[in-house]
């Protein structure tokens, strides 16, 4: 099934709760988007959907919807219930997409003023077990909102006071929301194995952006003759995979005048608020820095960082960002690709993407972060001279067009590189993070999906290390051999052990190496061998390979998957058998060695009387 429209011409229907409709009232949706208009009445039905819909078009309300419907007409008529008994799960890739859809799910709850009745509680880790069991048995989980790895971990517990399987019997509504993010990030066997926990008489419900080949095998598997939505947009950008009030640009410029482009940009575009996608963790951890150090001075820019390691803080860095109003300030969030799916963040006007994204999917998703619920939104990504090839890739891949726009002039624009450099010449802790920013940068950029056009070799790796990461030396790695580096404009005077740290407590750390160098050793002593390491990869592969092939067995028309999985399985189990045998062999000989090597040293009785004499 699918429908085409632009504008939200559909009222909310009449039979939906009063309590439902003067909520969404409140908060202005008056009208539906088309994926919830077409959505909602279908969930409504007991059918199970696959939904394909343009990042940003409201498929969040079209679930929530569904099920807070069913709750209201199930408890509204029942004088006893169970709010231990769970009626409703959501499956969500990461724990800030999955808190999101707790904020709104839970301010309809309180806006009801039933939080006696049914409750909303999410499993997403970043805590022990054992508060997420607490916080059950207390509040009860009508509607869980969970993390597949966490759901999957708390299946596992059986006690007399917990059994989630047991209270998962009474499901009646399954969501998979991000779908594809969710096998992307390599979910499915976490995914089949919740499947099995499930009851078989549910509506389920998978939502995502993109369709790709390996969602096919979750449809089959998890859904009942579900009812196909795409939702597309009308006219000309009926394909594209973007909003159509996303404007879409691409500059071009030369590598050693990327950074400078990038501020003069931003100070072209202010007060705004901004989001600057970059390839790894260490690049937007040395950016932050950066772009600190840059904007120091001014009051009325705000910068933040968003990546994996920050674990616990993400929440919180995703709150401030949230609540910053571009009228008044610049605010600036620089991160990975951990908030390119599905997180809304409202009010974004610039959506910057440094680097060219590891995959074309991951471009729609990252522009999506902007123009969202029909509101207007830009994006911009810079490009190298390289990389223009990657333009007419985008507009045939996700049917998505790019006007240029032309970088400033280098002569009239600051130039900020002196002052970054300088920056690290007075921090060492800075220095080392722009190092580890690009080598992480080229790494990522070897593993790029479309390597045919942006290719390593053809990166001018010295502009980049110069003009775009500031660097005052070029770091020791593989990809600058047999490279000329002359045109790098190397600091020769600066001697990077002389740079002090200005973090007293890494500096205590770096003091206490150089003291006692067996700290720093006994480190060295703890990492694995890379065979070892390379052993230890092959044989998670080839379980989980084993694994998917248990669950392709269970599929119909899943032949060739099967085939497939078993020359792989063959492949690596020789691959692994082969290094089995040679690490036991490295062993073996080391062990000899080091028992020759104990005879010389022992002493006859003979030759230590003889020593005494």
């Amino acid at each position: 099934m699918s429908k085409t429209n632009e504008t939200f011409t559909d009222r909310w229907p009449s039979t939906i709760n009063p309590k439902i409709l003067t909520f969404l009232k409140s908060k202005d949706f008056n009208k539906m988007t088309p994926v919830q208009a077409i959505t909602i009445p279908l969930f409504l039905q007991h059918k199970d959907v696959c939904v394909e819909a343009i990042t940003g078009s409201g498929k969040t309300l079209a679930f929530i919807v569904p099920i807070l419907e069913t709750l209201l007409k199930k408890y509204t008529s029942e004088t006893r219930f169970d709010k231990y008994n769970v009626h409703s799960l959501i499956i969500s890739p990461t724990r800030e997409l999955a808190q999101q859809t707790y904020d709104i799910a839970n301010e309809f709850i309180q806006f009801f003023d039933d939080q006696e009745r049914f409750s909303c509680i999410t499993f997403i880790g970043g805590t022990k077990h054992d508060y997420d069991i607490k916080q059950f048995q207390n509040h009860g989980g009508t509607i869980i909102i969970a993390t597949p790895g966490r759901i999957e971990e708390l299946l596992k517990i059986k006690t007399d006071s917990f059994n989630l399987v047991a209270n998962l019997k009474s499901l009646e509504m399954l969501i998979l929301d991000e779908a594809d993010r969710l096998l992307d990030l390599g979910f499915l066997t976490s995914i089949n194995m919740i499947l099995e926990a499930l009851p078989k008489q549910r509506r389920t419900g998978l939502f995502s952006a993109t369709q790709t080949d390996e969602l096919e095998k979750l449809i089959r598997a998890g859904l009942r003759n579900p009812v196909r939505i795409t939702v597309k947009q009308t006219g000309s950008a009926a394909d594209q995979r973007t909003p159509s009030t996303l404007k879409n640009f691409y500059m071009i410029c030369e590598p050693n005048e990327k950074l400078n482009q990038l501020i003069h940009f931003i100070n072209e575009n202010r007060p705004a608020k901004i989001m600057i996608f970059l390839s790894t963790c260490a690049c937007v951890q040395y950016f932050t820095s950066v772009l600190k150090h840059i904007f120091s001075s001014s009051k009325s820019t705000a910068i933040y960082a968003m990546h994996r390691k920050l674990r616990n803080k993400r929440t919180a860095v995703i709150e401030q960002f949230r609540s910053e109003t571009s009228t008044a300030t610049t605010s600036i969030l620089l991160c990975t690709d951990i908030v390119a799916r599905g997180i809304d963040l409202p009010d974004v006007d610039w959506v910057i993407q440094y680097d060219p994204p590891t995959t074309v999917v991951q471009f729609v998703h990252r522009c999506g972060r902007t123009a969202r619920l029909g509101r207007l939104g830009n994006a911009l990504l810079m490009l190298l001279p390289n990389e223009a090839a990657y333009v007419n890739f985008l507009l045939n891949s996700q049917k998505v067009p790019l006007v240029e726009m032309m970088p400033a002039d280098i002569n009239t624009i600051e130039n900020v590189i002196p002052s970054v450099r300088q920056f690290s010449m007075n921090d060492k802790g800075v220095y080392d993070r722009s190092k580890q920013a690009f080598c992480s940068f080229v790494q990522a950029y070897a593993k790029h999906e479309c390597s045919l056009l942006l290719r390593v070799k053809e990166l001018d790796l010295c502009g980049v290390a110069e003009g775009a990461f500031a660097l005052v030396t070029l770091p020791r790695m593989p990809e600058l051999k047999n490279r000329d580096i002359s045109n790098f404009n190397e600091n020769k005077m600066i001697n990077p052990n002389s740079i002090p740290y200005k973090d007293k407590s890494l500096a205590k750390k770096r003091q206490m190496e150089k003291d006692d160098p067996l700290k720093k050793l006994n480190k060295r002593i703890k990492t694995v061998a890379f065979s070892e390491q390379k052993e230890k990869n092959l044989k998670k592969r080839l379980k989980r390979l084993r694994r998917e092939q248990v669950e392709n067995e269970r599929i119909l028309g899943a032949e060739a998957e099967r085939a497939e999985n078993d020359k792989h399985i063959e492949d690596i189990g020789k691959e692994y058998s082969k290094l089995k045998r040679t690490r036991r062999l490295l062993r073996f000989n080391k062990l000899q060695k080091t028992k020759k090597k104990k005879n010389e040293l022992e002493l006859s009785d003979d030759e230590k009387l003889s020593d005494m004499e």
